[in-house]
């Protein structure tokens, strides 16, 4: 069972900009290996870091309006919100020590 919510154009707003919680949206497409690839290094996090970061996934192809508005070129792409604001963005597929150090530098956790 995934702990990842998936957004769309239509729940971005709610489920992202609106959060109580930090949150990562993965920017990602179904026929993307490197995608496919880093899922389950995303589910692992999500699932351990539950009640502390939401975890997110946006397909590109089914959600064109917050993939342009967020220039969005390459996938994947992992987005890092809090409070409403964009923290900052890596591009391409990480390792799963790597990306606790990632959420570490734009989330400030101890």
């Amino acid at each position: 069972m995934s702990s990842m919510v998936v957004v769309t154009d239509e729940t971005f707003e709610a489920e992202v900009i609106r959060s109580p919680l930090p949150v990562v949206v993965d920017f990602y497409a179904d026929w993307c290996g490197p995608c496919r690839t880093v899922e389950p290094v995303l589910e692992a996090l999500s699932s351990d870091l539950a009640g502390r970061v939401k975890f997110t996934k946006l397909n590109v192809d089914e959600s064109d309006l917050v993939t342009r508005s967020f220039g969005i070129h390459s996938i994947p792409t992992y987005l890092f919100v809090a409070q409403g604001r964009e923290r900052g963005r890596e591009i391409g597929p990480v390792g799963p020590v790597e990306f606790r150090s990632i959420l570490q530098r734009y989330f400030d956790f101890a």
